[in-house]
């Protein structure tokens, strides 16, 4: 599991002091960089073959300017071809949102999925959550 401690950012919020709904999903996306590195061994993300299939986001209680956050970024699921990246917002102690991105290992150029490779496997077996087994 990858954590990162987030600064709110004024203009990530509302006119209430909440932090944006459209924030928290590029939270997430921050979150998956290190899972993008493990697509790549060059540290070139261009080169990643990975396309988002799928992302939900569960708003649980409102994010605050002037309080730091914690990102928690977990592999929930190893499938074939595709992947399911567990994400968790944390502010004071309390889980403020959670969310679910499905990634998909995928050949641009012949236009279709391709399976990932037992050692990205391996790798992805590493950062998955402490509390929540893998789904299957």
């Amino acid at each position: 599991m990858y954590t990162e401690d987030l600064k709110v950012r004024f203009y990530e919020t509302d006119a209430l002091g909440h932090v944006n709904n459209t924030v928290i999903p590029a939270w997430f996306e921050t979150g998956r960089l290190p899972v993008f590195e493990l697509f790549t061994e060059q540290g070139n993300l261009y080169e990643v073959s990975l396309i988002v299939a799928n992302l939900n986001v569960d708003f649980l209680r409102p994010v605050y300017f002037g309080e730091m956050v914690t990102l928690k970024t977990y592999i929930a699921r190893i499938g074939k071809s595709s992947f399911d990246i567990g994400s968790e917002v944390w502010q004071s102690g309390q889980l403020c949102a959670k969310g679910t991105t499905i990634l998909v290992n995928y050949d641009h150029k012949n236009g279709h999925s391709v399976p990932i490779s037992e050692a990205i496997k391996a790798k992805l077996l590493q950062q998955t959550h402490p509390d929540h087994p893998l789904a299957s």
